[in-house]
């Protein structure tokens, strides 16, 4: 995958991308709100043959550029029936809270609608994460279900999500 939109760019992850990749996903700051305040302790080497498994038609990992620089990391996985699950980390704090969250899934989003077929997007995030609830909802994500303390994270503490989905009637594309 390949798009660009102004100066923000989603493109596939490569073997390239494992250095950074390693950087943001051992990073706790960077992966609290996935579960994993300690970060992931995760060696590049792994990450490369995680990349090497990805496809178009399974799962695949996404790097963000904002100005051509990798900001962030999207990806999709698909889960049958016309169903694709995404998710999103903008990395670089700096780039946070700037519109981009928007933009870049609404480009995800119309690819997997437009060119890949896709007939429904799901995702979830923790029931903490106020802004990406704010972002989803505005993209016209409908809240499923609010799963209660299911799960912990790597502090043993309890956690709960939100399970969203969207179909393209639904969505709203702030790419234009």
């Amino acid at each position: 995958m390949f798009i660009r939109n102004n100066n923000l760019t989603i493109r596939n992850a490569t073997s390239n991308d494992a250095s950074i990749l390693c950087k943001w996903w051992n990073d706790g700051k960077v992966m609290a709100h996935a579960g994993f305040p300690n970060g992931l302790g995760i060696s590049e080497e792994i990450i490369i043959q995680q990349l090497s498994c990805d496809t178009d038609e399974i799962h695949r990992r996404l790097i963000i550029e904002v100005d051509r620089v990798p900001t962030g990391e999207m990806n999709y996985r698909n889960k049958g029936n016309g169903i694709a699950e995404i998710g999103i980390k903008i990395c670089d704090f700096s780039k946070q809270e700037k519109g981009h969250g928007k933009k870049l899934l609404s480009m995800l989003i119309n690819a997997l609608f437009k060119d890949l077929g896709y007939k429904k997007i799901i995702l979830d995030t923790n029931l903490n994460n106020l802004r990406a609830q704010h972002v989803y909802e505005k993209l016209g994500f409908q809240k499923i279900r609010v799963n209660v303390e299911p799960w912990k994270n790597q502090l043993g503490e309890l956690q709960s999500s939100i399970d969203y989905e969207l179909e393209e009637k639904d969505f709203i594309n702030y790419s234009d």
